[in-house]
């Protein structure tokens, strides 16, 4: 049984050496990318199918002058996650501490494009257009291995813990930290809404400097014509029937309720 993991990415000590771009790459076999000069470090430009996590490049202006601060692009494992609530087929589902989109029921609608707040999720470009993100290295998380951007961190600024609270208590300790030393608008990211993230961050500016939503919230829908209309968006109502899709979110539904019941005992 998988607990209650997070990861805590502490924003103060990030480099931009990108080596955890890298190792994602490595280790879930993603293809690279054709870049071009830009006149930015940033490199890809954005989140992709085949990109996972980036580093993102903030150079906000201020009485002191011109600052760097680099934040890591990336599922943040919403606990309470809009991509689920969104999903009219159920491939968007928790498995455990999880956000994992399953690539055979997935559709290609692109409702958990538009609903998540952090902007994590993308479309393909093959003929099925499935949604694809970061999987948290599941598959190293679940044979006791830390996942690879947290293992190739150099500076230690990708921190994964098996214990929640541990995470947020270090986290917590680290923004008093970075207040005592002058870096006055330190705060925690994702302890608190959402159900708590399942990576936080600590940020040494208001989140909206990095582009983070202050107060995220769970999308919702009008389940049934979200079902439907995301059917008829994929042309595939005559390949996956209705009732089927009915017969997938009772699947998931019943297995994240096992899951949470194991969980809570």
């Amino acid at each position: 049984m998988m607990g209650k993991v997070t990861t805590l990415v502490d924003t103060s000590l990030c480099t931009a050496c990108r080596g955890c771009q890298v190792a994602c790459k490595q280790w879930n076999d993603l293809p690279a990318e054709e870049t071009e000069n830009r006149g930015s470090y940033e490199n890809p430009p954005d989140l992709s199918p085949a990109t996972w996590t980036r580093i993102k490049f903030i150079e906000p202006e201020d009485g002191d002058g011109v600052k760097w601060l680099f934040l890591q692009r990336r599922c943040l494992a919403c606990t309470e996650a809009s991509c689920v609530s969104v999903c009219p087929t159920g491939a968007a589902a928790h498995r455990g501490e999880f956000v994992i989109f399953d690539q055979e029921w997935c559709i290609g609608c692109g409702y958990c494009v538009a609903a998540c707040p952090f902007d994590v999720p993308r479309l393909g470009e093959d003929p099925k257009g499935t949604a694809k993100k970061c999987t948290y290295c599941i598959d190293r998380v679940t044979n006791g291995e830390i996942p690879a951007c947290a293992k190739t961190c150099t500076t230690g600024a990708i921190q994964y813990h098996s214990d929640r609270n541990e995470a947020v208590t270090r986290g917590l300790a680290r923004v008093e930290a970075l207040k005592d030393k002058g870096f006055y608008y330190t705060n925690l990211y994702g302890h608190d809404f959402l159900g708590g993230l399942g990576v936080m961050y600590v940020l040494t500016e208001p989140p909206s400097v990095y582009g983070l939503p202050e107060r995220p919230r769970l999308a919702t829908t009008s389940v049934l014509g979200q079902w439907l209309s995301g059917v008829i968006t994929a042309g595939v109502v005559s390949a996956l029937p209705f009732w089927l899709l009915f017969k997938r979110r009772k699947e998931v539904a019943a297995k994240e309720g096992a899951e949470a019941g194991k969980e809570a005992e």
